[in-house]
Protein backbone atom coordinates (compact mmCIF):
# COMPACT_ATOMS: atom_id res chain seq x y z
CA UNK A 1 0.00 0.00 0.00
CA UNK A 2 1.21 3.55 -1.01
CA UNK A 3 1.98 6.40 1.68
CA UNK A 4 -0.30 8.26 0.20
CA UNK A 5 -3.37 5.50 1.07
CA UNK A 6 -1.80 5.40 4.39
CA UNK A 7 -2.34 8.59 5.53
CA UNK A 8 -5.52 8.91 3.50
CA UNK A 9 -7.05 5.69 5.63
CA UNK A 10 -5.57 7.07 8.91
CA UNK A 11 -7.15 10.03 8.20
CA UNK A 12 -10.67 8.39 7.43
CA UNK A 13 -13.45 10.29 10.02
CA UNK A 14 -16.30 8.09 11.62
CA UNK A 15 -19.42 8.63 9.79
CA UNK A 16 -21.91 11.26 11.75
CA UNK A 17 -24.92 8.88 12.65
CA UNK A 18 -29.31 10.39 12.46
CA UNK A 19 -30.31 11.62 15.30
CA UNK A 20 -33.93 11.28 16.26
CA UNK A 21 -34.14 14.88 18.08
CA UNK A 22 -31.62 17.17 19.58
CA UNK A 23 -31.59 15.56 22.90
CA UNK A 24 -30.30 12.30 21.60
CA UNK A 25 -27.42 14.39 19.55
CA UNK A 26 -26.59 16.48 22.77
CA UNK A 27 -25.85 13.14 24.40
CA UNK A 28 -24.00 11.61 21.77
CA UNK A 29 -21.64 14.46 21.39
CA UNK A 30 -21.16 14.95 25.08
CA UNK A 31 -19.30 11.81 24.88
CA UNK A 32 -17.56 12.02 21.80
CA UNK A 33 -14.54 13.92 20.44
CA UNK A 34 -15.49 15.47 17.08
CA UNK A 35 -12.10 15.05 16.18
CA UNK A 36 -12.88 11.57 15.43
CA UNK A 37 -15.75 12.90 12.93
CA UNK A 38 -14.99 15.66 11.60
CA UNK A 39 -11.77 17.07 10.10
CA UNK A 40 -10.81 20.14 11.48
CA UNK A 41 -8.09 20.97 9.12
CA UNK A 42 -10.62 21.89 6.69
CA UNK A 43 -13.20 23.52 8.36
CA UNK A 44 -14.00 27.11 7.03
CA UNK A 45 -14.59 29.91 9.52
CA UNK A 46 -18.64 31.63 8.46
CA UNK A 47 -20.40 34.22 9.94
CA UNK A 48 -24.29 34.04 10.75
CA UNK A 49 -24.80 37.65 10.67
CA UNK A 50 -28.93 36.58 11.66
CA UNK A 51 -27.97 34.69 14.75
CA UNK A 52 -29.40 36.47 17.60
CA UNK A 53 -27.24 36.71 20.72
CA UNK A 54 -28.33 35.35 24.24
CA UNK A 55 -30.10 37.91 26.30
CA UNK A 56 -30.22 38.50 30.00
CA UNK A 57 -32.84 40.37 31.65
CA UNK A 58 -31.96 43.13 34.06
CA UNK A 59 -33.46 45.60 36.32
CA UNK A 60 -32.04 48.68 36.40
CA UNK A 61 -33.28 52.42 38.38
CA UNK A 62 -33.62 55.67 36.37
CA UNK A 63 -35.22 58.66 37.29
CA UNK A 64 -38.23 59.35 35.65
CA UNK A 65 -37.72 62.22 33.88
CA UNK A 66 -34.63 60.20 31.95
CA UNK A 67 -37.08 57.47 30.69
CA UNK A 68 -39.38 59.92 29.88
CA UNK A 69 -36.97 61.46 27.78
CA UNK A 70 -36.30 58.24 26.45
CA UNK A 71 -39.74 57.41 25.55
CA UNK A 72 -40.29 60.88 23.49
CA UNK A 73 -36.77 60.03 21.55
CA UNK A 74 -38.42 56.58 20.65
CA UNK A 75 -41.67 57.58 19.80
CA UNK A 76 -40.14 60.26 17.79
CA UNK A 77 -38.17 57.42 15.86
CA UNK A 78 -40.83 54.98 15.78
CA UNK A 79 -39.14 52.50 17.79
CA UNK A 80 -39.69 51.07 21.51
CA UNK A 81 -37.96 52.98 24.43
CA UNK A 82 -36.54 49.74 25.17
CA UNK A 83 -34.64 48.88 21.98
CA UNK A 84 -33.52 52.85 22.02
CA UNK A 85 -31.88 52.19 25.03
CA UNK A 86 -30.23 48.90 23.77
CA UNK A 87 -28.67 50.91 20.77
CA UNK A 88 -27.88 53.97 22.82
CA UNK A 89 -25.94 51.28 25.41
CA UNK A 90 -23.99 49.38 21.99
CA UNK A 91 -23.22 52.67 20.92
CA UNK A 92 -21.35 54.05 23.73
CA UNK A 93 -19.49 50.32 24.28
CA UNK A 94 -18.28 50.55 20.79
CA UNK A 95 -16.95 54.25 21.44
CA UNK A 96 -15.44 52.92 24.57
CA UNK A 97 -14.11 49.89 22.70
CA UNK A 98 -12.15 52.44 20.53
CA UNK A 99 -10.79 54.83 22.78
CA UNK A 100 -8.88 51.96 24.78
CA UNK A 101 -7.89 50.31 21.63
CA UNK A 102 -6.22 54.12 20.47
CA UNK A 103 -5.04 55.02 23.94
Amino acid sequence: MSERKKQAKKKAKKKIPRFRDEDQERDFWAEEDSADYVDWDRAVSIILPKLKPSTTTISIRLPESMVEELKLLANQRDVPYQSLLKIFLAERLERERRRRRAG
